[in-house]
């Protein structure tokens, strides 16, 4: 499948932000506006709000879901919640090994990979994120980290890779207000994009993540391998979401 066949998506990645007032104000708007936009839009939000976002985004194109998932289907897990749950609240997405999840609490490849594959088995989508730090790029090793990330989610098999989503998200470029050029993520995405069709499955979306704006949407959109966003802080104001995902 080539670039233009595969259809965009930008997803809204609300971290640990929101609570029941601000977030009525961004779905409102975001209900108001999501008719503009002509490819696949959703946020993923912190769980307290799946249910207030699901009734107020019912209905309209922008689907939700959650930002982590565990890798059980039930049991004695305290503060864990299940794909299944997530499934009850109508999400569409999760996603599986964001920078922060790997960083803060020590997630591996083989545990993200492990969630990805809980949230196929409940008929999720998982938006498995990989990407490398400032210093791993600077060593010239970005490549090597990527396929380090990769390979347990690739040994899953066509199948379960096909029902992915990839998002490649460089580590120094998120919230930092550093972006890597179109050029530098359209590298990484290429090889991205090798490696899915050495299973299989070459048309899975790869989304780039890292700081991105209305600003600099539309030059990273315009890289063949780049198909689509995973937006964190412009993800918190809807004029600006919106005017991504219309790019």
């Amino acid at each position: 499948m080539n670039a233009s066949a595969r259809t965009r998506l930008v997803l809204g990645n609300w971290k640990m932000h929101g609570n029941l007032a601000a977030n009525a104000t961004l779905l409102a708007g975001l209900r108001a506006g999501a008719s503009g936009v002509s490819g696949r839009i959703g946020v993923c939000v912190p769980f307290p709000y799946l249910a207030q976002a699901a009734s107020k985004l019912k209905g309209t194109p922008v689907a939700w879901g959650a930002q982590d998932v565990s890798v059980h289907e039930q049991g004695a897990y305290t503060g864990e919640v299940a794909a299944g749950m997530l499934k009850d609240f109508g999400c569409t997405w999760t996603l599986c090994g964001h920078s922060e999840r790997r960083t803060l609490h020590g997630e591996t490849d083989v545990q993200v990979a492990d969630k990805a594959r809980a949230a196929l088995a409940a008929g999720l989508v998982p938006v498995v994120c990989i990407g490398e730090s400032l210093e791993e790029r600077d060593a010239g090793k970005a490549l090597d980290v990527i396929r380090r990330q990769l390979e347990p989610v690739l040994a899953l098999g066509r199948a379960a890779v096909a029902g992915m989503v990839l998002a490649y998200e460089p580590v120094w470029a998120i919230g930092t207000g550093r972006t890597a050029t179109p050029e530098q993520a359209q590298d990484v995405h290429a090889a991205i994009r090798q490696a899915l069709a050495g299973v299989g499955a070459p048309d899975v979306l790869v989304l780039y993540g890292g700081s991105v704006k209305a600003a600099n949407a539309a030059s990273l959109f315009a890289m063949p391998d780049i198909d689509g966003a995973l937006v964190g802080g412009a993800s918190l104001v809807a004029e600006e979401f919106l005017r991504i995902a219309a790019v």
